[in-house]
């Protein structure tokens, strides 16, 4: 009886381990530019990602490279610790100074409401129950940023 109590509960437990499902990024809210200057600005802005795994996690730091078009934009990191919810859409908040002559490259394309190549790349540290893992991030997607 013992082990097939046993039995049943080691197979249970290899059947719940599954692997791990990627965050899915949704969208971006909350775009603002803090410091405006000549040379460098600061933004931040919201990045809304789902998790679509049947446990929570949390998120200890990201350390992320932004590119439009190729042309790096900004650097971002953080090491503020958010607790990612089950099956559930979280907000990452992200602030980077960019280089003003990296913004005057691509502000024709964002005045015009065209399409622009948005490409992140880098690490985040993500875990449960204090145990954290670096997973690397490449993410690219054509994101249209229009004034008008």
């Amino acid at each position: 009886m013992k082990k097939s109590l046993a039995f049943i509960l080691v197979i249970m437990a290899f059947l719940s381990c599954s692997s791990p499902k990627a965050l899915e990024y949704k969208t971006y809210h909350n775009f603002s530019i803090q410091n405006l200057g000549f040379n460098k600005s600061s933004i931040s802005l919201d990045l809304e990602y789902y998790n679509p795994n049947n446990f929570g996690m949390q998120l200890r730091n990201t350390d992320l490279d932004i590119f439009i078009n190729g042309n790096l934009f900004g650097h971002s990191s953080s090491d503020t610790l958010i607790q990612i919810p089950r099956r559930d859409t979280f907000n990452i908040p992200i602030k980077f100074d960019v280089n003003m002559q990296t913004i005057f490259k691509n502000a024709w394309n964002t005045l015009l409401g065209k399409e622009v190549m948005v490409k992140l790349s880098g690490k985040v540290k993500v875990g449960k129950a204090n145990v954290f893992m670096s997973f690397p991030v490449n993410y690219e997607s054509k994101e249209t940023f229009s004034f008008f």
